[in-house]
């Protein structure tokens, strides 16, 4: 008999909501990003005759992290495009130093060896690169074309302040992570 009176008690509670637990109280769930990436500059050995060229520029919005990826196809993790990246107190056309104009708090300077291929990636020295709409990026601001020099192509990335970044080699592809937080 007590067991029945317990079921009904239980039941009682179900039918008339006094058993429910209120999700306002639950604590939000938060992502744990990882911010060891460092703000230093970071660059690789690579080949200095890219067979590859530059054909897109993407971006995409990330939970911890905004990401730009530089198409080059026939690029490999084997035999990737030379690269540094850095912060630099202001972006320039190399040969020139004439200065190129970037938004944002700190601007991030990605070169790489590999050219642009003017037929399906059209941009001019100065411009923005095509097709990027920064609106809604917690980090990014801008992005600006700085040329050709040397065999290196120069591309200005502004962004909200100084933030660490990391830089990755993926088949046909080099990766530029910038974190939204420390």
């Amino acid at each position: 008999m007590r067991r029945w009176a317990t079921v009904l008690a239980v039941l009682a509670l179900v039918l008339t909501g006094a058993g429910t637990v209120s999700t306002a109280a639950a604590a939000p769930q938060t992502t744990a990003c990882e911010t060891g990436w460092g703000s230093m500059a970071k660059a690789a050995p690579g080949s200095m005759a890219m067979t590859g060229s530059l054909t897109d520029v993407r971006t995409g919005r990330h939970a911890c992290y905004d990401r730009m990826v530089l198409d080059i196809p026939g690029m490999t993790t084997a035999d990737p495009a030379l690269y540094w990246v850095q912060y630099v107190p202001g972006f320039a056309h190399p040969p020139s130093q004439t200065g190129i104009p970037v938004a944002g708090g700190a601007v991030i300077e990605i070169e790489f060896t590999a050219p642009v291929d003017d037929s399906q990636y059209d941009v001019g020295l100065a411009d923005p690169l095509p097709g990027l709409d920064f609106s809604g990026y917690r980090t990014f601001r801008d992005a600006k074309f700085g040329g050709h020099y040397d065999g290196g192509t120069h591309i200005g990335l502004g962004v909200r302040a100084t933030l660490p970044f990391r830089v990755m080699v993926l088949p046909d592809r080099l990766v530029v992570d910038v974190a939204h937080n420390w």
